[in-house]
């Protein structure tokens, strides 16, 4: 897998790395991603999916509700997540390979963190996942726009579309620390050493 820590958002690497890769690689990364997510869960049951982890660091400025502010994540709410930040990086990705100039605006459908709480709902929203991430990435054109660029506010180069696409990825792998101490604390709670 990419070096994800070797990528700092912000401070002018993100366009190196990205004129780096192809389409091809961008689809080797995902499938690792959502492998190294599955790997993750492998030994996780249905408890696990609802636990509820301690985290005293918990703040979703984006909570649907004032409620879930500083409400800690559950390994289920994780996991839709960090699918559809990487599934709308994609699809924007897709936008600017095809030559479609920035229209603003996001391109986001998270599945209801609620309704997830059997372990194979996970497994099910990982392999939907990776599917619609690899066919984003068959709709980019035999050559891409990659001189399209846009910037985004968190960061002060341009990015195209294969930046955008890694910026899902970077996403979801600053993730997986969380899912390991979800899954660390469910396992714990249940006397199962980790």
């Amino acid at each position: 897998m990419l070096d994800f820590d070797d990528i700092n958002v912000g401070n002018g690497n993100l366009g190196r790395i990205a004129s780096e890769l192809s389409a091809k690689d961008l689809m080797d990364l995902s499938n690792e991603m959502v492998d190294t997510v599955l790997e993750l869960i492998t030994d996780c049951d249905d408890d696990d999916v609802v636990f509820v982890p301690e985290d005293p660091k918990a703040y979703d400025p984006a909570a649907a509700t004032s409620d879930e502010l500083y409400m800690p994540w559950t390994l289920g709410h994780v996991i839709v997540h960090v699918t559809a930040s990487s599934e709308e990086s994609a699809a924007l990705a897709a936008e600017l390979a095809r030559g479609v100039m920035d229209r603003g605006g996001r391109s986001r459908s998270e599945v209801p963190w609620t309704s997830i709480k059997l372990i194979d709902q996970c497994r099910q929203r990982l392999a939907e996942s990776r599917r619609i991430r690899l066919a984003s990435l068959e709709m980019w054109p035999d050559e891409p726009y990659l001189e399209n660029t846009k910037i985004i506010k968190r960061m002060n180069e341009p990015i195209n579309a294969t930046g955008q696409f890694l910026l899902g990825l970077i996403h979801e792998y600053g993730h997986l620390n969380q899912i390991r101490d979800i899954i660390s604390q469910a396992k714990l709670k249940k006397g199962k050493v980790v």
